[in-house]
């Protein structure tokens, strides 16, 4: 990706001077990502039609990033990932923003919004032009029969983040949220405890092997949450809920040349407290589920070909007691860069639901899939996409 220092910078001196100094600069980088799709959703009732094309976003993006020298080593840093749904006409600031402190001797310490515990994926698919939709992360992020996403599987709002210096390899991210799932606060006046997450992730990466772990907990403010349900969890789950989940990620890859193959491991709790009568939901723990995936990736000249064959395991929680919520998915594409920033793919994946699961494409519903695309237990998701990326 190339990266350009904008002359921005340059003109907001001479339009306000002293606004900016020679040691501070604006850098904007990004891209355009866009797929044409054939999308399925199988076993539908009643004569419904199963399938669909369409022209879908790719989580386009534009990062605005500062850098200031302070001196002693020391540089103020911050970013505005704005996110761009292109053949929606809408966008958003709705990405990693955050803004802190770097050092090199110390890390960098940031506060705002950032991808925490789901990003391990060791899934290189997206990053060589595949398609988002065709991430393992749509199994190994989710929990609860599929409908339930650990540590959102987005941004976390409302954290602090201290990321330690590379230590010969050796990295560590910790990080702190006041209130995981929401964008506000609300703990004044309620009767159940306040909101908080925790994430550690320590990583190790040599030149042609890494390995590493994540450790998540978080807690909602209790008053803003509902346990979604997904037509398998009995009718009394989807209360108001106070919820606590941990999450337990071993990720690990190693590369042979062009060729590298990853493993992860994934297991997901979830426990609630119905806030109407300040007890357990009924159980002690709703969702406990393992899951794993194993994603592979070959580069030679200008081509590249990737994959993973992904499941989650039977859940083991007390709500999914006799349920079958087993699923698998496969995903396999390929990709031809024009250039260094412009390049195509082409890309299938396929989920296989068991009768009480409900997994779904990753970003298959809403404003980068369609509504229509929702799938209930039992159902099969699946797409071929034509995708271009153009970075900047």
């Amino acid at each position: 990706m190339q990266k350009k220092l904008l002359a921005v910078a340059v003109a907001g001196a001479l339009a306000l001077p002293g606004a900016a100094s020679a040691a501070s600069s604006v850098t904007i980088t990004g891209f355009f990502k866009l797929s044409y799709a054939w999308t399925k959703v199988s076993n539908q009732t009643g004569g419904a039609s199963q399938s669909q094309d369409r022209v879908q976003d790719e989580s386009s993006r534009i990062y605005f990033r500062v850098v200031e020298d302070l001196g002693g080593g020391l540089q103020a840093i911050g970013q505005i990932d704005w996110r761009i749904a292109m053949d929606a006409g809408q966008d958003g600031a709705s990405g990693a923003n955050w803004v802190g402190l770097r050092s090199k001797s110390w890390g960098q310490a940031t506060l705002g919004r950032h991808d925490l515990h789901y990003i391990y994926t060791e899934d290189q698919s997206y990053s060589r032009g595949g398609s988002l939709k065709g991430t393992n992360t749509s199994i190994i992020a989710f929990s609860a029969g599929g409908v339930f996403a650990i540590a959102n599987a987005t941004r976390t709002p409302n954290t602090i983040v201290w990321d330690s210096p590379n230590w010969k390899g050796f990295t560590l991210k910790a990080a702190y949220s006041t209130n995981p799932y929401a964008a506000s606060e609300a703990d004044i006046g309620s009767t159940v405890s306040d909101g908080w997450a925790l994430n550690l992730a320590p990583q190790y990466n040599a030149k042609n092997w890494g390995i590493g772990y994540s450790y998540w907990q978080g807690k909602n403010d209790g008053s803003n949450f509902t346990i979604p349900a997904n037509g398998a969890l009995p009718a009394g789950f989807n209360v108001p809920a106070q919820i606590k989940t941990t999450g337990n990620r071993v990720n690990g890859h190693y590369q042979w040349g062009g060729f590298r193959v990853g493993v992860v491991w994934d297991q997901a709790k979830i426990k609630c407290q119905n806030l109407a009568s300040g007890l357990p939901c009924g159980v002690s723990t709703v969702s406990k589920r393992n899951a794993w995936s194993v994603p592979l990736r070959y580069d030679w000249g200008k081509w590249s070909v990737f994959g993973h064959y992904s499941w989650a395991l039977r859940d083991k929680g007390d709500a999914f007691q006799n349920l079958d919520t087993k699923a698998k998915m496969f995903a396999i594409g390929g990709a031809y860069s024009f250039s260094k920033r412009t390049k195509i793919a082409l890309e299938w994946a396929q989920i296989k639901n068991k009768e009480d699961a409900a997994y779904n494409l990753f970003t298959n519903v809403g404003s980068l899939g369609s509504n229509s695309n929702a799938v209930t237990p039992g159902q099969d998701p699946s797409q071929l996409a034509l995708t271009v990326t153009h970075n900047f």
